[in-house]
């Protein structure tokens, strides 16, 4: 758990038990829901002895790890796992939209827009929003365990070195190919883009080959957009058989791989774009940053047996001997924003089917705050923890993790957290996670 003293600097942070006892001596207050903090009533930085923690950071395209983790003597141990899920898609969307609309703005009838183009530069660095989100979302989570926790170093995933330009600088051309490395980045991108299973029989944790959709005995190229992976009876099964036949009963699985084979490179082209501006808004936290490679968090943890995941790749991210222990849950941050300006809905036509209220709080409560509702009577009856939408009636809707309470009047629901842009949920550490 993260402690702070009675003026809301960071300590050291603590176990669970220990928190509860602070908790019920009334010796420190809940500062903050989630993640918890307690802050503490009758102590200061100046009198407690402060070890320091670290950040790694592993950066995705879809969603972030970042993990909280004390070293001593090389070995590590875990103390938070949070995974940040960007919402740079739904910001591209917004973009294409709104580019549609004034397009269409242009061309109709409309009174006269004077043309501009004094407002086009870009300045030096520039990244596209849904880029510059990815970057701003996980500085938000740097800042944020900084001002919880006492971070004395910052470790993030960033660099992928040419090992064999390393070896041998004269190398070029073909000589790629046949290297230590040859095949070896194409494997690890299938095994990302297919979520490692077998595209016909979802098949996992099993040896998987890499399979020619479109049979090279036949023509098919060795393109990114023609490969994909395949366990060892579904490879000797299909053999050199076109894959429209191999399927020619399983037509929506077909489907699905010819769609997702088309899949463009979009995730590894996001991570690549903000990788160094991200390291350049760490350094410029004045801490400490190390730099790693996706290599060495990979070999890290296959010597430690952990399992693949953003925050679990953040752990391992960087120098170092073993990791001792990680949490079992991890703290899943999904960012949904602040609202919208819009105060109308639309129909399918375009035309204004409803109004929003102009007054953001109703009874106190506005939409995304974090509360907890004890309803004691009716179809209702019970508890629920989640997030709020308020309505002007006075009956809000309450979305918990597993389903949509609706109606629940607002002298049932207790305020836990004021809404901050982002949705939380919990999962068990190892599940697999995005890109």
């Amino acid at each position: 758990m993260l402690v702070l003293d009675k003026h809301g600097r960071p300590l050291q942070p603590c176990t669970p038990a220990r928190a509860r006892k602070l908790l019920a001596a009334g010796r420190a207050v809940v500062h903050r829901h989630t993640p918890f903090v307690i802050r503490l009533k009758d102590r200061t930085v100046q009198d407690s002895e402060i070890q320091g923690v670290e950040v790694g950071v592993d950066p995705g395209s879809k969603a972030t790890g970042v993990a909280v983790f004390t070293t001593r003597a090389g070995a590590r141990t875990g103390l938070l796992a949070i995974e940040i899920r960007h919402r740079g898609g739904q910001i591209r969307d917004k973009l294409t939209a709104r580019a549609a609309l004034r397009r269409g703005r242009r061309s109709r009838n409309l009174r006269y827009r004077a043309p501009r183009f004094n407002n086009r530069a870009r300045p030096q660095g520039w990244l596209a929003p849904s880029l510059r989100h990815r970057v701003d979302t996980t500085m938000s989570w740097v800042d944020r365990l900084r001002r919880w926790t006492p971070v004395t170093q910052v470790h993030v995933e960033t660099v992928a070195f040419d090992t064999q330009l390393l070896q041998n600088p004269t190398i070029q051309s073909t000589e790629y190919q046949a290297g230590e490395l040859a095949g070896y980045e194409v494997r690890e991108y299938l095994l990302e883009k297919w979520k490692r299973r077998c595209a016909y029989c979802n098949a996992t944790g099993i040896p998987l080959n890499i399979d020619h959709i479109h049979p090279r005995a036949r023509g098919g190229s060795d393109r990114i957009a023609n490969l994909t992976l395949a366990c060892v009876p579904c490879n000797q099964a299909k053999g050199s058989t076109p894959v429209d036949v191999f399927l020619t009963d399983r037509p929506a699985v077909l489907a699905r791989i010819l769609r997702q084979a088309k899949t463009p490179l979009r995730d590894a082209a996001a991570a690549s774009s903000t990788r160094w501006a991200l390291w350049r808004a760490l350094t410029g936290t004045g801490l400490p940053v190390q730099v790693a490679t996706g290599g060495r968090t990979k070999w890290n943890r296959h010597r430690t047996g952990a399992p693949k995941t953003h925050t679990l790749d953040a752990l391992h991210t960087g120098a170092l001997d073993t990791v001792v222990r990680w949490p079992n849950t991890t703290l899943v941050a999904t960012s949904t924003g602040r609202g919208s300006y819009a105060r109308t809905r639309s129909n399918r036509y375009g035309f204004p089917r409803l109004h929003l209220p102009r007054k953001k709080q109703v009874h106190g409560f506005a939409t995304g705050d974090l509360v907890h509702a004890v309803v004691p009577t009716g179809v209702k009856r019970g508890t629920h923890t989640g997030r709020v939408a308020v309505r002007t009636t006075g009956k809000f809707n309450i979305r918990t993790t597993t389903r949509l309470v609706q109606g629940i009047h607002h002298r049932h629901i207790r305020l836990l957290q004021r809404a901050d842009g982002w949705a939380y949920t919990r999962q068990p550490e190892g599940q697999p996670t995005h890109a």
